[in-house]
């Protein structure tokens, strides 16, 4: 006990004469984000459509910026490079004749991978081209979504896309997928 009383009052000393210097706060690093700020990385786009922003675009138009900024990597009209005929790895092949051939990543294509038309805009909106994410303007990325599923053959190439009829793109394997949570799983 007497050694306890003076190491116990010594402790509380240093505590009182170290402790507010310990923590020297926030770092004062960046600043809170505002509204606007939120607005710009609030990009989130519902299945149903929701959340789409105004914009239309067709695949014709879509044609050109495809071949300008994403058959680089994806190849001449989304049919895939060298390095993906080969098997090696390179970003997915977009159009192909395949509906619906397993699952594997050899057979992933917009028809079989992608079971809402919507979320394939955001996406593209969101991460390409992969050089320059969020570079797109909407109407771009409409009709980049449009030349696209045109090219797969589940939308008429003369269709405009735009929020309301890019909802309405029944993907061919919207029921294939299997819902992981079915109790908190929106229908």
């Amino acid at each position: 006990m007497r050694k306890t009383v003076p190491a116990l009052l010594w402790l509380l000393g240093m505590q009182a004469a170290f402790g507010a210097t310990a923590n020297p706060g926030t770092p004062n690093l960046g600043k809170p984000a505002g509204p606007a700020d939120m607005r710009r990385w609030d990009i989130d786009i519902g299945r149903d459509g929701r959340w789409l922003p105004p914009g239309e675009g067709t695949a014709a138009q879509g044609a050109p910026i495809f071949a300008g900024k994403c058959a680089a990597c994806h190849g001449d009209g989304g049919r895939g490079t060298d390095l993906s005929r080969k098997g090696l790895p390179a970003p997915p092949v977009l159009v192909s004749d395949m509906k619906r051939k397993g699952i594997d990543g050899s057979t992933t294509t917009i028809a079989n991978f992608w079971p809402y038309a919507p979320p394939l805009f955001g996406y593209i909106r969101a991460a390409m081209p992969w050089n320059e994410p969020r570079s797109l303007t909407d109407h771009e990325v409409y009709a980049l979504t449009a030349f696209i599923l045109a090219e797969n053959k589940l939308i008429d190439a003369k269709q405009v896309m735009n929020a309301q009829t890019l909802a309405k793109v029944m993907m061919p394997n919207r029921n294939g997928f299997l819902v992981r949570f079915p109790e908190i799983t929106p229908r």
